[in-house]
């Protein structure tokens, strides 16, 4: 399936009825306990509002999977969210899309990272498989086991 990287900021939700729909679409086939508002609009809205972006897996002209991406102080691209629709899961498809953005993280000598505090196993196996290494937190007092509540893409790893 030959997934290529599209990006949707404010002015293309607004100017895109397809991409609305489509990102739409996404997230609500998101598991309930995923979604941090009951109602997925509401989510997309307070992202854009935010200034930030979604990244997406887009296939034959429609969006198949999405990730939203917030720009840390440090430019790093903090992920969350990320799912794929329900039809096109368990075909590689959010594998692809975080592939993708990591190569786009590379090249424009970003770091990508997830919050992990509180995804299941399952994701965290995922997110271990693509690459991603927890890293100490720099506020672990000297002496105390570091410890962390987020990943980063590892420079060597598969994105």
């Amino acid at each position: 399936m030959p997934v290529t990287l599209h990006h949707v900021d404010q002015a293309r939700w607004e100017a895109d009825e397809q991409v609305r729909l489509d990102l739409v679409r996404i997230y609500k086939d998101a598991p309930q306990e995923r979604m941090p508002t009951p109602t997925v609009e509401p989510f997309i809205d307070a992202h854009f509002n935010g200034r930030h972006f979604f990244a997406c897996a887009l296939f034959n002209d429609r969006l198949l999977g999405a990730v939203a991406v917030q720009e840390g102080a440090d430019r790093a691209w903090w992920l969350s969210e990320l799912c794929v629709r329900i039809t096109t899961r368990r075909r590689g498809v959010g594998s692809r899309l975080m592939a993708l953005l990591g190569e786009q993280a590379k090249q424009e000598g970003r770091v990508l990272r997830i919050e992990t505090s509180s995804l299941p196993l399952a994701d965290r196996v995922l997110l271990s498989k693509l690459g991603y290494r927890p890293m100490a937190n720099p506020m672990t007092p000297a002496g105390m086991p570091a410890t962390s509540d987020f990943v980063e893409l590892d420079p060597q790893g598969k994105g």
